[in-house]
């Protein structure tokens, strides 16, 4: 990356300051922006997110904000209430109380006499999720957002449920906001009372993972904060971007459906990271195009980002399978409109251990599938973060316990872009089953690479807001729409659809583990074929990246990404992620030097399982972290279980919180939540 020194703007940055809101409570936000705004107002963008300002995200906020603000923007990230210096208590994800404080936010930011009254907000993830909310609001002064990495659809495309199944991401992402929230403010920003504000914090914290157990269905507790129950609440510009290799893309084609406003929709290969960092690569200037895209909307200057076509994505060749890919080798193609006129269905129907296309119907066969419990273990993340051990890797283990069905050998490349359909006539002999459905890339040598993958909870079939209880043997005919991807198959390779009753651990299994009949007569897999368009060749190449310089930090100790997998002789699995463990078991720790504080953050992620037996699932996740700055020193540790009983989930939390060495808070929590045919 391009690290650019000298600006257009000469830049000031305001390390804190405070933004009131109605009811008393301050949000606290750092700002770039130009040294003569004052004089001359500039157009602001928010990233609103509570993932900590002044140390959290340091070291990816000054290149991306202060570039903003060398470029004549104020750029603000504040923190979330709750969260990093802010007043007041997190106490869940998209609450209408945070859609408020950002509308406040945005009003107060745009009567500064260093904002021009036109604001644009932005974020990845939380952020990205937060800009979309808070657009369907229509505050005045907000002109345009850029989402990355985020969703419409808190039930169907977040870290909670898929398909109408529980992930076990509900788990890890549950841990980590735990721990998050458990963190103090910083006694430099906020004086004395930093220990009040932190004890409130610890006293008050809920458990998110329980929360979200307790709605096991689309209720309306998802359905707030999902812009998709109506896209026409949205009037401003919008730019949605994401990657391949993150688990948020799908909501990137429906927005560009469902949306009426001006909008643009960017795919690339890359992981939960913003572009200009994108891993797998190739990472593109994506500051540069966010700048176009502000001085568009917020300036008024045509610089022709809403030229060509809607949406562009990252065409990926096929790939022997690894579990880290530095680059995904492809190539940049395009569609004027979403969904595509150009888009043809190519249907293949189902015999046994076979793909066949024309019309020919295959001969009625009653096929069976009960899946060990242990398929999954090829998969890698739900979401990637550009680790090792992120991608699936060969799938050739996974599909031993599958029903597998496989086309000849492609006499000719096939690229494919949207959501392939998979349709299927099931019978259970258990009242609750699920069905994991992935798509793969067969190489003559023999290597099985997952190109896309969807998952369904069969009493969620008729509607993910209702759950029926399976009649054991009577038919069923279900869809399971899998995740968006362009994909090229070579010729000479083969087109693999591969089912299992279990997906260990991306999704918690049912009670009972289930025997699912599948009738390949009825059984059809539909692919979005995309047919060549000259013009690809002709789409402009995106810059490589550029950034401010980052902020000042040093490792202290080494950290990194670690698993052990462990297969007992009696038929468990048992996998552990370390992250950023040091060699003691401690917090590997990091300085920023800047405000001359040391933080560390260790995660411990560990699944068991019993091939035989589902209710032996077992997720653990413990967190450590730590801060540190001349005789001050804070440690949160915390740990959360999830085991499961025949009828309800059973989850339990432990925190403890120091100063120093003294034990300030000492908290448990035991919940039973019943299971809702899951």
């Amino acid at each position: 990356m391009k690290v650019v020194e000298t600006f257009p703007y000469a830049v000031r940055e305001i390390e804190h300051c405070w933004i009131p809101l109605p009811d008393g409570c301050r949000l606290a936000a750092r700002i770039w922006l130009p040294e003569d705004a004052w004089r001359s107002p500039v157009p602001a963008i928010i990233e609103y997110i509570p993932y900590r300002k002044r140390d959290g995200t340091r070291w990816r906020d000054e290149p991306m904000h202060h570039y903003f603000a060398g470029h004549g923007y104020a750029a603000v990230r504040i923190d979330l209430r709750g969260s990093g210096e802010s007043d007041g208590l997190l106490l869940d994800e998209y609450l209408p109380q945070e859609q408020d404080d950002a509308e406040a936010a945005i009003q107060w930011i745009a009567a500064q006499p260093w904002c021009s009254g036109a604001v644009g907000m932005m974020g990845k993830s939380w952020g990205g999720f937060s800009a979309l909310q808070v657009a369907a609001r229509r505050p005045p002064a907000l002109k345009a957002v850029i989402t990355v990495c985020s969703t419409d659809d808190r039930y169907a495309d977040d870290a909670h449920y898929m398909g109408g199944c529980l992930l076990g991401e509900n788990l890890i992402w549950g841990s980590a906001l735990f721990t998050l929230s458990a963190q103090p403010p910083d006694p430099a920003l906020v004086g004395d009372r930093w220990r009040e504000m932190w004890r409130a914090r610890l006293e008050h914290l809920p458990l998110y993972a329980e929360k979200w157990l307790r709605h096991q269905r689309r209720d309306e507790y998802w359905k707030q904060g999902s812009v998709c129950e109506n896209y026409a609440d949205i009037a401003c510009p919008v730019y949605a971007v994401g990657g391949w290799a993150d688990g948020y893309t799908n909501a990137i084609p429906r927005l560009l459906a469902g949306l009426q406003v001006p909008r643009k929709g960017l795919v690339g290969p890359w992981a939960h990271l913003y572009p200009h960092r994108g891993v797998p690569g190739p990472p593109i200037g994506f500051l540069q195009e966010a700048l176009r895209w502000w001085d568009h909307w917020l300036k008024g200057n045509d610089t022709g980002v809403m030229h060509g076509p809607m949406y562009r994505v990252w065409m990926q060749e096929s790939v022997r399978p690894r579990p880290f890919y530095a680059e995904r080798p492809g190539r940049w193609v395009a569609e004027d409109a979403w969904p595509s006129p150009r888009i043809r269905v190519e249907r293949y129907r189902m015999a046994p251990g076979r793909l066949v296309t024309g019309a020919a119907v295959p001969s009625p066969e009653r096929l069976t599938c009960r899946s060990p419990q242990t398929v999954g273990r090829a998969a890698g993340a739900w979401c990637g973060f550009g680790m090792d051990g992120d991608s699936p890797v060969d799938q050739r283990e996974d599909d031993a316990g599958s029903l597998v069905f496989e086309s000849e050998p492609l006499q000719e490349r096939l690229e494919i872009l949207g959501a392939p359909v998979v349709t299927l006539r099931v019978a259970s002999d258990r009242p609750t089953a699920l069905l994991a459905v992935r798509l793969s890339d067969v190489a003559p040598e023999g290597w099985v690479t997952r190109v896309t993958y969807g998952v369904l909870n069969l009493t969620r079939r008729a509607s993910p807001e209702r759950a029926e209880p399976l009649e054991p043997g009577r038919r069923y005919l279900v869809q399971v729409r899998l995740n968006d991807v362009a994909h090229a198959f070579p010729a000479g390779h083969r087109v693999r659809l591969s089912l299992s009753t279990s997906y260990w651990p991306m999704v918690w299994p049912p009670a009972e583990a289930a025997t699912v009949e599948v009738f390949s007569q009825d059984g059809a897999l539909e692919l979005p074929v995309r047919p060549p368009r000259p013009e690809d060749a002709h789409l402009p190449p995106f810059p490589p990246p550029e950034a401010a310089p980052s902020a000042p930090a040093r490792s202290l100790d080494p950290g990194g990404v670690r698993e052990t997998v462990e297969r007992t002789p009696a038929g468990e699995l048992v996998s552990t992620t370390f992250i950023d463990v040091g060699p003691a078991g401690d917090a590997a720790l990091s300085r920023l030097e800047a405000i001359d504080l040391d933080v560390g953050h260790a995660v411990i992620e560990r699944f068991r399982i019993h091939e035989d037996d589902p209710l032996s699932a077992q997720g653990e996740i413990t967190h450590r972290a730590v801060f540190e700055r001349d005789g001050w020193a804070v440690t949160v540790v915390t740990r959360t279980c999830l085991t499961t009983s025949r009828d309800a989930f059973h989850l339990e939390a432990e925190l403890a919180a120091f100063e120093g060495a003294e034990r300030v808070c000492t908290r448990s929590w035991n919940c039973t939540v019943p299971r809702e045919l899951l």
